[in-house]
Parts: C-alpha cells; sequence; structure tokens
C-alpha cells in the first residue's frame, strides 16, 4: 500500500509523517519523500532555490527525481509487502507544476499537462492524506524563504490540489490542518490505521 502526505506548504505534511514514523502501523513500512535525497534531488532543490529557473526544465527535474525515487525505493519496498509512506509524491508535482506552468504559453491546461507527463509510467497513491491549510496560513507558517512559499502562489497550488481532489474523492482524505498539531497527527493516523 501506497500512503502519501500532501498540502502546500506550511501544512505539517512533515511533522505528520514523522508522526507516523513513531507510531505502529502493525506492519513493515518505508517512509520516504520527495524531493529525495538523491543526485536528481539534489538538482530539483537547486532549482527551487532559482527564481529564474525555467519551469518546463524544472517540471523535468522533479521528474526525473519522481522516476529515480520510484525505481529505487517505493516499487521495491512494495514488492517486499510493505507500507510504503511518502512525504509529498506525484500530486505535489501536479499542484505545484501545474501552477508553476500556468502562464506557459504553449500550455492550455497544465495540470493535465504534467498528469499526462506521468500517466504512462507512474504509481497512484492507494490513499492520499490531504493536509488543509489556508495559503495565508501555509505561507506564514512556511515562512515565504522561496518561489513556492509565497501566499500567492500557494493560493493556486491549493486550487489544484482542489481538482485532484475532485477527480478522485476516494483516494484522499482530507485533514484539517489548522486544528492543533496533537489532532492532526491523530486525524492522520486514524485515516492511516483504518485504510490498513
Amino acid at each position: 500500500m501506497l500512503v502519501t502526505l500532501e498540502g502546500i506548504d506550511g501544512s505539517g505534511k512533515t511533522s505528520a509523517w514523522e508522526a507516523l514514523g513513531e507510531a505502529d502501523l502493525g506492519r513493515e513500512a518505508t517512509f520516504t519523500r520527495e524531493p529525495t535525497d538523491s543526485w536528481y534531488g539534489d538538482a530539483v532543490y537547486r532549482s527551487i532555490e532559482d527564481d529564474d529557473a525555467d519551469s518546463l526544465a524544472e517540471l523535468f527535474l522533479y521528474t526525473a527525481d519522481h522516476a529515480d525515487h520510484l525505481s529505487r525505493v517505493v516499487r521495491p519496498a512494495l514488492d517486499r509487502g510493505e507500507v510504503v509512506v511518502s512525504d509529498r509524491y506525484s500530486d505535489s508535482r501536479y499542484a505545484y507544476q501545474g501552477a508553476t506552468l500556468a502562464d506557459h504559453p504553449d500550455i492550455e491546461d497544465p495540470l493535465a499537462f504534467v498528469k499526462r507527463v506521468h500517466e504512462p509510467w507512474t504509481r497512484p497513491p492507494d490513499l492520499t492524506i490531504y493536509l488543509d491549510v489556508d495559503p495565508e496560513v501555509g505561507a506564514r507558517r512556511a515562512g515565504a524563504t522561496n518561489k513556492f512559499e509565497r501566499s500567492d502562489y500557494l493560493a493556486t497550488v491549493a486550487e489544484n490540489y482542489e481538482r485532484l481532489f475532485s477527480a478522485d474523492p476516494e483516494r484522499f482524505v482530507r485533514v484539517d490542518a489548522e486544528q492543533s498539531p496533537a489532532a492532526v497527527r491523530e486525524a492522520v493516523l486514524t485515516a492511516v490505521t483504518d485504510r490498513l
């Protein structure tokens, strides 16, 4: 089973992921994240810090990192029968790169375009926990330290997440990420253990 944690910056994904790592899920589990710690992930992190990075080139850096993540970590763990829990995964690509490409003159529907790039080869999640937070709150929590953490950009990302949620409601569980950290952790753990 592939479980992913998604949401805009500042929604508390990593804290929820860490809490799941400390919990007893009752099964062997691999905890991972995107961008990865590979050299592909290093390239992604460099592009995040570059305000002038080409949006299409950036998409393909993220896509390469995702492909490596699948072949090196996700598929082998699933083949061993483990639960895989990923802090960010393909939906982040769809939502974030869909927002980044919003002004690209040759791409009519950026979110759909990014999904089409991934569709032939990615492994869809079985469960996605969506940590829902207002973009202003997310930007304030994240500190707006890079181009992806600004509230206007995060508002577009949140709209893309809503499109993904609407297209596949059975896969998503929405968690109010503006409640207390303890309540968020409990809601996430309950959603995962119920599905397991």
